[in-house]
């Protein structure tokens, strides 16, 4: 196995991108072009260019996070869950916020292509993404400090990139493109809720008040299980009262894995190494729930 402070400083660069949680972009990207296929022909490049866009905007955030917390010293060599490129394999903190801001100034320039294709109203939305990505960990008062990080990257990484991958397609928001980007909202806070119920001990001694803090462990697991159930209520809701078809109740097939990340959280409680199954778990389930819910949309529209 190869030593991990032997690693080239792309490779720990990489790593600092956290690139687990990118589905956490590419899946709602992909259900709101799927969507826009009720109501135009897809562009492409279009299509390529937010996918792009967004990744760009999530590896950035994720850079930031680690640089700042190395700042304020809430990283360690010892803390659980982090890249650990800076205070573990000695990658330059500089160097990470550079990568950050590179991947901003990409970022900004397919934004142009975008806007010029679609609308320059999405000028204001994505300075105002780019602005939430760094003030996650970065200003005075960072979101990850407060208990309303669940809340923004739901917001803007699920709902937001399944209303925004329709919108530049269709030149409108779509009624089905609101309904549907709730629940992968949802889902993506849910994806942070749980690395915050991992890193209570940790935050706690940082100085956070992150919502699974404020509302204790246990409760914290259960009003992520609530979470999980709400969204696959939304569609089972939906099917029954509006014209979505039922395939999209595909997204039950996933079921199995938010049980496991409740089953792995719980007995993380007393067994750490579970906490990693939970926390893979939660992340998965966001995929697959949007996924198979594009891959049913994808059908109904074929037949």
């Amino acid at each position: 196995m190869e030593n991990q402070k032997q690693m080239s400083s792309a490779k720990l660069m990489w790593k600092m991108t956290r690139p687990h949680t990118l589905t956490a972009t590419f899946a709602p990207v992909i259900l709101g072009t799927v969507i826009a296929l009720y109501e135009t022909q897809i562009d492409w490049l279009l299509f390529i260019a937010m996918m792009l866009a967004c990744l760009c905007l999530q590896i950035a955030t994720n850079l930031f996070n680690e640089y700042y917390d190395f700042k304020r010293g809430l990283d360690t060599a010892e803390s659980v869950g982090i890249g650990g490129g800076i205070v573990r394999h000695g990658l330059k903190p500089k160097n990470v916020l550079a990568v950050a801001i590179l991947l901003y100034v990409i970022a900004a320039f397919i934004g142009v292509y975008i806007c010029m294709n679609s609308s320059w109203w999405l000028v204001v939305i994505g300075l105002f993404g780019m602005a939430v990505g760094y003030l996650y960990t970065g200003g005075p008062i960072p979101i990850a400090y407060t208990p309303f990080g669940e809340l923004f990257s739901g917001a803007l990484m699920g709902t937001g990139f399944v209303i925004i991958s329709t919108f530049i397609q269709t030149n409108t928001i779509t009624s089905l493109s609101v309904l549907l980007s709730i629940p992968v909202g949802i889902l993506v806070g849910a994806i942070n809720m749980s690395n915050n119920i991992r890193d209570i001990e940790e935050d706690t001694k940082g100085g956070r008040k992150t919502l699974p803090i404020l509302l204790g462990r246990e409760k914290a697991v259960i009003a992520l299980a609530i979470a999980f159930i709400v969204s696959y209520l939304w569609i089972a809701v939906l099917v029954f009262v509006t014209p979505i078809s039922v395939w999209a109740l595909l997204v039950l097939l996933s079921v199995k894995k938010p049980i496991s990340a409740i089953q792995g959280f719980k007995r993380g409680a007393v067994e750490p190494q579970f906490m990693r199954i939970a926390m893979k778990s939660t992340a998965i389930t966001n995929t697959l729930f949007s996924l198979l819910l594009s891959v049913g949309l994808l059908i109904s529209y074929i037949f």
